[in-house]
């Protein structure tokens, strides 16, 4: 596990700009993951626990920048929630130029990562396919992310 440090933010929530953060099911060979991500040049910097986002999660989601309600940012931190709450750990890998964002989502492909996002400066990229192909519900601050689930909520099974 890597040391503590303070996650970055924007508006008050986590948005590791010029990073791809990995959503890893319980049970995935963390290891294996990071390894890959090694040999391919993007080294891990931060490994966190379940435990760890949801706690980081709860933190950002009690202290909101008003502003931070005008985008997705929230709804993906109450994404990550979620994850965590159901056994998913997370790292965050620097992937700042388009070649290296598609080499960590074709390893986090492989891997069968359950989200891979890059944020960039304005928008947050999904970088492996969630749920099915059906046409995506719109999002809102009030509505939140469409998880691609039948419900709309990432508690529920895929598509």
């Amino acid at each position: 596990m890597n040391a503590p440090t303070p996650h970055p933010t924007s508006f008050g929530s986590f948005n590791p700009v010029g990073h791809v953060v990995l959503a890893l099911p319980r049970g995935a060979d963390l290891a294996a993951i990071r390894a890959a991500l090694a040999e391919a040049g993007r080294p891990v910097v931060r490994t966190l626990t379940p435990a760890e986002m949801q706690a980081q999660a709860e933190a950002d989601l009690a202290n909101p920048s008003p502003l931070a309600a005008f985008g997705q940012e929230m709804n993906i931190v109450k994404a990550h929630r979620e994850l965590a709450l159901q056994g998913h750990s997370f790292m965050v890998v620097e992937a700042a130029h388009e070649a290296q964002v598609q080499r960590v989502a074709e390893i986090a492909r492989r891997h069968r990562a359950t989200r891979a996002q890059h944020y960039g400066r304005w928008v947050i990229e999904e970088l492996v396919p969630v749920g099915s192909s059906a046409q995506q519900t719109t999002e809102t601050p009030a509505r939140g992310l469409d998880a691609q689930t039948a419900s709309g909520q990432e508690r529920a099974p895929l598509r």
